[in-house]
């Protein structure tokens, strides 16, 4: 069931997504009169075709990775005399570059309004507070203690843990000097520490942990909330609300310690005293193997842990009129595409390792993992991913629209088009360097599992 709704969620999302960028391009192209033949969305065999009274046929495909629009072009088929001034080939270069462009200004776009309607609906969030500080690391240099919450870094405001994990990303495989502004029982602290090639060659860091902070949390008891069918729990007959008082004899202190004791254990049987409607009886679960990210094996028994209550002082609820959503939407925006630029520019000069690029399988189960987690986590990781899909088709590569784009302006630039041979050789590396990018995308994707 896991892998079906993976593959369902991956579908909904790139769903999405691909209509939008394929909207942009079929939108603008209408605007200037270039006749529009197909607006696909998937490839392959159509599935469901319908055709407007503009004889423009739309698709949905069998192979839900991508989408296409297909206009009306001298170069893939003979057109009519009186139909030649529709043909996009036909159009001058700042019309083709309008065309090129209003994909990825549709994913910017829709980036932007999901931002806009998650401020407006309102979300919450949890106050950045530290927890632990580990050994050795920036924040420990940094004298950081338990209670101390995180306002800025670096100057810019960190309402939540994720703000502070996007901002120190962008520290990622930097020398020089970071700064965070505090606040410790009503006093403003400003501390810094100096980096050192920080993070350069992390695979899918987790920056707030790996800066040194464990982020408070309350007590979470041993106590656990959904049993995965199938899973090593249920064949062990654990039910939801079992409190797990020891195992193998050695008392439980919280959720965090029978983590630790279940991941330590892989295929090993483990004897479990657990407490159940006021009694207490034994159960032995053995724990599935699996390999984590850095190729370890450790258990997992297929159990979640029972909701818990945050303090309310540690929730922060943001909800804004629809006006005052529009410069919030736009400062996430920003924020979230200055992440993405860092992080391409680091991995092009080689501060940021490029085992970071993700394909369809690590987004299919982040995509996944956000729709059961909820609304909100699913409408950030499309404005996120929907972010990421415009900058890497305005990038210069041959068949993405960013090479398109380049074609088209120095065609304006010198009054004629590029050569068919520079094209056909610019075309082949293009084609190179993305089967290049999609091996690596789909190794590092497979690490993952």
């Amino acid at each position: 069931m896991s892998v079906i709704q993976t593959v369902l969620a991956l579908i909904v999302t790139l769903g999405i997504l691909v209509t939008v960028h394929e909207f942009g391009h079929f939108w603008v192209a209408r605007r200037l009169g270039i006749r529009v033949l197909r607006f696909s969305v998937g490839f392959g065999k159509p599935l469901f075709m319908r055709r407007d009274r503009h004889g423009t046929e739309y698709a949905v495909a069998a192979i839900p990775l991508g989408g296409y629009v297909k206009m009306l072009d001298e170069r893939e088929g003979e057109v009519p005399e009186d139909e030649k001034h529709l043909a996009f080939n036909r159009q001058t270069p700042p019309r083709r570059i309008a065309v090129a462009a209003a994909g990825p200004i549709a994913n910017f776009i829709f980036a932007v309004f999901a931002y806009w309607l998650l401020a407006v609906i309102g979300f919450t969030t949890i106050a950045p507070v530290v927890g632990d500080v580990e050994p050795g690391t920036p924040a420990e240099r940094m004298e950081l203690e338990s209670g101390m919450e995180v306002l800025e870094v670096d100057g810019r405001q960190t309402p939540s843990w994720r703000h502070v994990g996007m901002a120190l990303l962008q520290r990622a495989g930097e020398q020089g000097e970071v700064r965070l502004m505090l606040e410790q029982e009503g006093r403003r602290l400003e501390r810094s520490t100096a980096l050192d090639g920080w993070l350069g060659g992390a695979r899918d860091p987790d920056p707030v942990r790996e800066f040194g902070i464990e982020p408070w949390r309350p007590d979470i008891p041993p106590v656990l909330g959904e049993i995965r069918p199938g899973s090593p729990a249920e064949e062990a007959g654990l039910q939801p609300g079992d409190r797990i008082l020891a195992v193998e004899g050695e008392a439980v202190a919280d959720w965090f310690a029978l983590v630790d004791r279940i991941q330590a254990a892989p295929g090993e049987a483990l004897s479990m005293r657990i407490e159940r409607d006021g009694s207490e009886r034994t159960l032995t679960v053995t724990p599935a193997s699996r390999t984590d990210g850095e190729g370890e094996h450790i258990g997992r028994i297929g159990a979640g842990v029972e909701s818990v209550s945050w303090p309310e002082g540690m929730q922060r609820q943001t909800q804004l009129g629809p006006i005052r959503a529009v410069p919030e939407a736009f400062n996430q925006f920003w924020n979230d595409t200055r992440t993405t630029l860092v992080a391409v520019g680091k991995m092009a000069s080689g501060l940021l390792s490029v085992r970071n690029i993700s394909g369809p399988i690590t987004i299919a189960r982040v995509a996944e993992t956000t729709v059961t987690t909820g609304f909100e986590s699913f409408v950030r990781f499309l404005a996120y991913l929907s972010i990421s899909l415009g900058i890497i088709n305005l990038l210069p590569i041959p068949i993405l629209d960013g090479g398109h784009i380049l074609f088209y302006g120095w065609e304006w630039v010198r009054g004629r088009p590029v050569s068919e041979a520079v094209q056909g050789l610019w075309l082949r590396l293009g084609l190179l360097l993305i089967a290049m990018l999609t091996v690596l995308a789909l190794y590092n994707d497979v690490l993952r599992l």
